[in-house]
């Protein structure tokens, strides 16, 4: 019987950890959209008799929050390409002035996981000469190329998500009869909450339940103070 041997791409395929960077910005983003937004239109919609400055102030916090979160998502994550790079650069000129200190370090690395000092010592040795910089990125600094940071897929991946969760409070603002609004905001925000802490649980593997709770929970926190907001301060927009 010939044994079938798994290779990394059946290995990716089976696991869901190379989907963390943007499944996060993702999750993130339209949590974020749904939440944010709906929060603002009920804040409002508790202060005002008429559609039109709950539909203003939807719309506006739609925009903004979008490309806020894409910019913020772009400069948080750069930040972290620099200091990933500044690193590497750094590991470089220590591999070109202290090669042997650099390979029993790594070998000691290796030690820490459970192999012996003679196979540790051999491993480090055949490593450093197929790619030194690679094993040293990849085992001293712990830079992959899943958990490394990558920009422009976080900032797109974020602020299209947001774009796309707060849609979802803007179509009910629009269209839902202005009479308990605030009460519809609430009940629709709360359901696609559920639906994308059930997708996001089911793509990431995960707990669906776990999940579903979690995010229940805080976002009837969010939209209640937020409704509370508006209540107190009792300006009426109309």
């Amino acid at each position: 019987m010939v044994e079938k041997i798994k290779t990394i791409d059946n290995y990716l395929d089976n696991h869901y950890i190379h989907r963390s960077n943007w499944l996060r910005a993702a999750v993130l983003g339209a949590n974020d959209g749904i939440l944010s937004t709906a929060s603002l239109a009920i804040g409002v919609a508790a202060a005002s008799d008429i559609r039109e400055p709950i539909i203003l102030a939807t719309l506006a916090g739609l925009v903004a929050g979008a490309l806020s979160m894409a910019a913020g998502e772009y400069v948080s994550v750069s930040s972290q390409t620099d200091i990933e790079q500044a690193d590497i650069e750094r590991e470089k000129q220590e591999l070109m002035e202290t090669p042997e200190a650099e390979l029993h370090l790594l070998s000691q690395i290796y030690e820490e996981r459970g192999l012996s000092k003679k196979t540790a010592l051999t491993v480090a040795k055949e490593l450093t000469l197929k790619d030194a910089l690679g094993a040293h990125v990849r085992d001293e600094l712990g830079i992959n190329e899943i958990s490394q940071a990558k920009p422009i897929q976080a900032a797109f991946a974020s602020g299209s998500a947001f774009t796309l969760g707060g849609i979802l409070p803007l179509i009910v603002v629009l269209f839902l009869p202005l009479q308990n609004m605030e009460y519809f905001l609430y009940g629709f925000a709360l359901f696609f909450l559920i639906i994308l802490g059930a997708l996001a649980a089911k793509t990431g593997g995960s707990s669906i339940s776990k999940a579903i709770i979690r995010i229940t929970f805080w976002g009837t926190i969010a939209m209640g103070l937020t409704a509370l907001v508006g209540f107190l301060f009792g300006v009426n927009l109309g």
